[in-house]
């Protein structure tokens, strides 16, 4: 195992810590990152301005499927905010089903589109949760931190 060592003046051993403690310690401190993917510019710009004022690091916004899927592989975000209905061929739900699936990334949805069938479809992207348009920028923070701990 490889140490970090205080200078030999300071005789203090207690202060010895290992790369992997050092790395956790860094780690604990960084911010969530969050990958936005919603096709709908004032909605999407909103949100980020909220997270990041709540204190998350938004890794970007998608308006595709795709998009969100090349975003994620680069930028690998703890989690997705995920709209339903997006811009291209695929739905949002192809989208987290993707990233749980590849990427082991959950989404949290946030649509007006919530129907029973609908959730069945996202129940294979084990989504963390669903909030129904309109909600609050609090309730998704709120939400956010909960599962994050």
């Amino acid at each position: 195992m490889i140490t970090l060592e205080p200078p030999a003046s300071s005789g203090n051993s207690s202060a010895t810590r290992s790369v992997e403690e050092v790395k956790q310690v860094a780690e604990a401190k960084q911010p969530a990152r969050i990958l936005i993917v919603e096709d709908e510019y004032l909605i999407a710009l909103e949100i980020e301005h909220r997270l990041r004022d709540a204190g998350f690091d938004v890794t970007g916004i998608a308006v595709t499927a795709d998009e969100a899927i090349s975003m994620a592989e680069l930028g690998r975000p703890d989690l997705a905010i995920m709209d339903i209905r997006l811009a291209g061929h695929k739905d949002g739900v192809q989208a987290a089903i993707e990233l749980f699936t590849k990427l082991g990334i959950r989404s949290v949805f946030a649509s007006a589109h919530a129907d029973a069938k609908t959730r069945d479809r996202g129940s294979a992207a084990s989504p963390i949760a669903w909030l129904q348009k309109p909600y609050t920028a609090e309730a998704l923070i709120k939400l956010i931190k909960q599962h994050l701990g």
